[in-house]
């Protein structure tokens, strides 16, 4: 393809599918890569959510932490993700997608595996907040191979196929417990997560492609041309000069600017309700009186309730629209929140649960994708990681702005009522966005 005809209709895609490969080949390649990156997410969701599972063992054996201590060496972790998701949307486009998810996963591994070594507190809280920025890498960087790998037409429901990764690795952290936690100790549950890391490694810096739309916007359109073939995908027209080292001016110039801002916002929201109602649903639950039937069937209904309903809700938004879907699941997630101030039997009350998990985690990862789509191509990347990055704000907040109302006294109407709060708030964001690049994909 020349230059001329490239520039010809800026904007829109030029079919270079590879015609000799065999029927489904391009599609059985995309899918794969899609379930490198699923894979990726779920390591990252055991490698943050592990730390919780342990965190009994932590405060009445061999640290006796308090819960001061606790929640500071827990709120470490997250801040290390809004490093890490920041530095990725700077650096992306300067080192490729790839690299850089090779470069967060041989990242955390290690540092992983020195929590297991850790000698102190101390020493540990900091290595989460060392775990945390390569954590915090992989998140913007697999959704934005998976939306660019991903069919047209599908995907908000492939990327949140993709981060429904995130709430098994939750799982699986949780059953680990179960399972290993009272036999082999918690250092255990780190090197485990050290060693898959260690394994994913290798298959991702094997397997994993390049973004097509990064080569193009270095200027290797042969590189692009011959990988979107492979892979049965188009190629997009050339970036604007300079786009790929844009960043953040150009997520703040006058086509952007709103856009950018309301994603900012309306992320902190979803992850505020995420991270806080994780850390204090079961606290909540106690002060109303209500049966818990152990708290980890609490934190699985949460997770497979974001498992479940997360895709259902991805494919939705690619055949409304994203807007009004995350809009609705804000919504969603404020009824099944205040709902939960009746007292219901203990099935009615998992089922909310499960609703509200839907509908705070899922919806984080609708409106994820929703960034994803909003930018061109060139800005995809850099948009998802300064829109986590800032959001992840919301993560850290969520448990100390549970803490707060907690220590009012207020009692558990007020709690519920905390909660559903920032999820309204969330929906009216999202009504505010405007149209994007690529809204409706």
């Amino acid at each position: 393809m020349t230059d001329s005809a490239s520039s010809s209709r800026v904007g829109h895609l030029t079919d270079v599918s590879d015609r000799s490969a065999p029927p489904g080949t391009g599609t059985r390649s995309r899918a794969w890569a899609i379930a490198l990156c699923w894979t990726a997410i779920v390591v990252d969701g055991y490698d943050l959510i592990v730390y919780g599972t342990v965190l009994p063992t932590l405060i009445a054996g061999e640290w006796a932490l308090d819960a001061g201590t606790a929640g500071w060496i827990g709120s470490l972790a997250l801040v290390g993700m809004l490093v890490g998701a920041l530095l990725a949307g700077t650096v992306t486009d300067r080192i490729g997608r790839r690299r850089l998810m090779i470069i967060c996963i041989a990242w955390f591994s290690v540092a992983m595996a020195l929590c297991a070594l850790a000698p102190s507190p101390e020493v540990f809280g900091l290595l989460r907040f060392v775990a945390g920025i390569g954590l915090g890498g992989v998140v913007p960087t697999a959704i934005a191979l998976t939306v660019e790998y991903a069919p047209a037409g599908r995907r908000n429901a492939a990327n949140a196929l993709m981060f429904s990764g995130y709430s098994v690795g939750g799982v699986v952290a949780a059953l680990s417990g179960i399972v290993l936690l009272e036999q082999l100790g918690w250092r255990a549950l780190f090197w485990i997560g050290a060693g898959v890391g260690a394994v994913l490694l290798v298959v991702v810096a094997v397997a994993l492609p390049e973004s097509v739309a990064y080569l193009v916007g270095r200027g290797r359109r042969a590189e692009a041309a011959a990988l979107a073939a492979r892979y049965g995908m188009p190629v997009p027209d050339d970036a604007p000069p300079g786009a790929g080292r844009a960043g953040l001016r150009a997520l703040l110039d006058r086509h952007h600017l709103r856009g950018t801002l309301l994603f900012w916002v309306g992320t902190g929201f979803g992850l505020l309700l995420v991270y806080g109602l994780n850390t204090w649903l079961a606290q909540i639950m106690r002060q109303a009186g209500y049966p818990l039937g152990g708290a980890l069937a609490f934190l699985l209904a949460l997770n497979l309730g974001a498992i479940v309903g997360a895709p259902l809700l991805g494919a939705l938004a690619d055949r409304i629209g994203p807007r009004p879907v995350v809009t609705g699941m804000f919504l969603t997630a404020a009824a099944s929140i205040l709902l939960l101030m009746n007292r219901f039997p203990t099935p009615v009350l998992l089922g909310l649960i499960a609703v509200a998990g839907a509908c705070t985690i899922g919806t984080t990862i609708i409106v994820n994708s929703y960034t994803a789509t909003f930018y061109p191509e060139h800005l995809r990347a850099a948009g998802l990681g300064w829109s986590l990055g800032i959001g992840r704000i919301g993560a850290i907040a969520g448990p100390l702005y549970g803490g707060v109302v907690m220590a009012t006294g207020a009692g558990f109407a007020a709690n519920f009522l905390a909660f559903a709060i920032p999820a309204v708030l969330g929906a009216i964001v999202m009504v505010l966005v405007p149209r994007g690049a690529a809204t409706h994909p």
